[in-house]
Formats: structure tokens, sequence, C-alpha cells
């Protein structure tokens, strides 16, 4: 089953719009967490704005509120996040950083998973490389980013 919470992110704290399915062997805050750094590495979510609640978004999207604690968790040990008690949780201006070693070994097998997969479902090779074109067309530098903003 799809949940999905929908309403556009700003500086207050509104649920961005996030796709999760609970039938998926992908841990939900997995799902949560990567969700959200999509939105971040696109702008869509900028320094300074505000995410919601913990337990609003667990209630957005029918799931445990610890669920949405452990993916805010894991962004904000990516350096994504600032979350204090009685304070929320806001998107903090991250410094670049530097892959580790293994980084681009991983990205490449992890994305050979996901080409086989959707040829797999029977996508064509088409649509495949065209949607990869697509995401890579929207990738921004982090100069980029900023400019945007």
């Amino acid at each position: 089953m799809t949940r999905k919470v929908s309403s556009s992110p700003s500086r207050s704290p509104r649920s961005p719009l996030l796709r999760i399915d609970l039938a998926s062997s992908t841990a939900a805050y997995e799902q949560i967490a990567s969700e959200l750094r999509a939105l971040l590495v696109a702008g869509e979510l900028r320094p300074g704005d505000s995410l919601p609640p913990v337990r609003q978004l667990a209630a957005d999207l029918t799931v445990h509120h610890n669920t949405v604690a452990l993916a805010y968790r894991k962004l904000a040990g990516e350096g994504w996040l600032d979350s204090r008690r009685g304070r929320g949780v806001r998107v903090r201006e991250r410094a670049e950083r530097r892959p580790d070693r293994a980084a681009g070994g991983r990205f490449a097998r992890q994305l050979k998973q996901l080409v086989a997969r959707a040829l797999g479902e029977g996508l064509h090779p088409l649509e495949v490389q065209q949607e990869l074109k697509q995401r890579a067309r929207r990738c921004r530098l982090p100069q980029q980013a900023r400019r945007n903003a």
C-alpha cells in the first residue's frame, strides 16, 4: 500500500510531498529519509525551512512516530537537518561533502540494480535511458543550488 502526503514545502512546517510503500521490503524510515533527501538535493527544501513535527508527519503517513524520528535522525546525522527538542526540525545549510572511496562503487552497484529492476518490470530500455537523462539534467552543483535559492 502506497501512502502519499501532499502539500507544498514552505517555511511553515507543512508535510512535503512524500510517497512511501508500506508493502515494500525497504523500511519505511529509509523511504522517508530517501524521499526527503531527494527534496533536499533538488533544492525543494532549503536551509531554514521547517519540517513538520514528527507526530504530524507520522499521522499523515500513517506510520509510528518512531519511524519518522529515525528518518529525521538519519538525515541529521548526514548533516541535512537540525533537530532540537521544543524548536522543531529545520533544514541546515550543509557543507559540501567529499565522497569516501567506496561511494562511487556503491552508487554504480545500486544504479545497476535499479536499472535491472526497471527492465525486469517491463520498462523499455529507451524509457529507462530517458528517465536517467532527465534525472541527470536535474542534478545541480552546490553553487547552482545556492544561486537558485
